[in-house]
C-alpha cells in the first residue's frame, strides 16, 4: 500500500515562508466533492472569479434550502456540501499561496503566521477569518489584527504590534514586556540586549512611567545598568559603576529634575558616589564610596 494513503490523510507539513503547507494534499474528495469535474472544466475556458462567486453563492443557497428541507440530518448534508463546493473552488484557484502580515516586526512575524493556522493551498472561500483573527490576537506581539481575503489566493493579516519596552526580572526569571507591563511570552529575553532591565515585584506594570523619563536623559540612560522597584512603591536606579540613585516614592520627575540640575552644575554623574540619596525633596544626600556604613567604624577608628 502506499505511504500516502496508509493510516489517513498525511498530517500538515510546517509552515515555511509566507505560507504554510496543506495538510489536505493527497486526501481523497469529500462525498459532496462532485461538481470538481465540471470546475476544472470551466477553469479550462477560463471561469472568472465573479462567475465563480455567483456560482459559489448559488451553491451555498441550494444548500440552505436542502438543509431547511432535511431537518436534523441538515447539519451533517450541509457541511458536506459546503466542504464540496469550497474543495471545488480551491480546484479553480481559489486556494491560499501568499499570507502578506502587515504592522509586524521580523521578530513577530514568524510566530503570528505559525499563530494563525494557515497552511498552504488552502480553500481562500470557506476560510475562517473570525478564527484566524482569534487566533492572531492572542500571540504576545499583538494588540489588534485584522485578517482579510484577497481572491483568488491571498490572505493579508494588519496587525497592531506591542512594543517591546524592558526586560523583567523577577524571582530569578526574565520576561519581555511592554509599555503596558504585559508579557510577550514568546520574545526571548537574551535577544533583546539594548532594552533596559526593570527588576523587582511591580516593576512590570511600573517601567510605563519611569522609563521616558530615564531615557529623555542621555547622560542617565547611557549610565543605567537596572531600575530596581522597591517595595512596590519605588524606584532605585543602579547605574553601571556601581552607584545608587534612590528616587521618592512620588514626583519622581522633580527628583530627576533635581539630580539634572547638580549633574550639570558639578558633573554629579560622573564623581562615583556610593549613593545618591532623592527621597528627600529639600535636601540630596550623598555618600562616597569608602564611606563608612552606619553603625560601623570608619576605617583605621578606635
Amino acid at each position: 500500500m502506499p505511504a500516502a494513503t496508509r493510516g489517513g490523510p498525511p498530517k500538515p507539513r510546517r509552515p515555511r515562508a509566507e505560507a504554510p503547507a496543506s495538510p489536505s494534499k493527497g486526501r481523497p474528495a469529500p462525498r459532496g466533492a462532485r461538481p470538481a469535474a465540471k470546475l476544472h472544466a470551466a477553469k479550462g475556458v477560463g471561469l472568472s472569479p465573479a462567475v465563480a462567486l455567483t456560482v459559489a453563492g448559488a451553491a451555498l443557497g441550494l444548500g440552505l434550502v436542502v438543509m431547511l428541507a432535511t431537518g436534523h440530518r441538515a447539519e451533517r448534508i450541509g457541511m458536506s456540501m459546503v466542504h464540496g463546493v469550497d474543495n471545488s473552488f480551491a480546484s479553480a484557484g481559489f486556494k491560499l499561496k501568499t499570507v502578506h502580515i502587515r504592522g509586524a516586526s521580523s521578530t513577530a512575524q514568524a510566530d503570528i503566521l505559525k499563530a494563525s493556522g494557515l497552511y498552504l493551498d488552502q480553500p481562500t472561500l470557506g476560510m475562517d477569518l473570525n478564527g484566524v483573527r482569534a487566533r492572531v490576537q492572542g500571540v504576545g506581539w499583538v494588540k489588534d489584527a485584522k485578517v482579510v481575503r484577497m481572491l483568488p489566493d491571498t490572505v493579508l493579516i494588519a496587525v497592531e504590534e506591542r512594543p517591546a519596552l524592558a526586560v523583567w526580572q523577577n524571582q530569578g526569571r526574565m520576561k519581555v514586556i511592554d509599555s503596558e507591563g504585559r508579557v510577550i511570552s514568546e520574545a526571548d529575553p537574551a535577544r533583546f540586549p539594548q532594552l533596559p532591565l526593570v527588576v523587582g515585584q511591580g516593576a512590570d506594570q511600573a517601567a510605563g512611567l519611569i522609563l521616558p523619563a530615564v531615557a529623555s536623559r542621555p547622560r542617565l540612560r547611557d549610565r543605567l545598568e537596572a531600575l530596581v522597584r522597591v517595595d512596590d512603591r519605588r524606584w532605585d536606579l543602579r547605574l553601571k559603576d556601581g552607584s545608587l540613585i534612590q528616587l521618592p516614592a512620588i514626583d519622581e520627575e522633580s527628583a530627576l529634575i533635581q539630580l539634572d540640575q547638580l549633574d550639570q552644575r558639578q558633573r554629579i554623574l560622573d564623581m562615583g558616589f556610593a549613593r545618591i540619596d532623592l527621597r528627600d525633596p529639600e535636601m540630596v544626600a550623598v555618600r562616597p564610596r569608602d564611606a563608612a556604613l552606619p553603625g560601623q567604624p570608619a576605617a583605621g577608628g578606635a
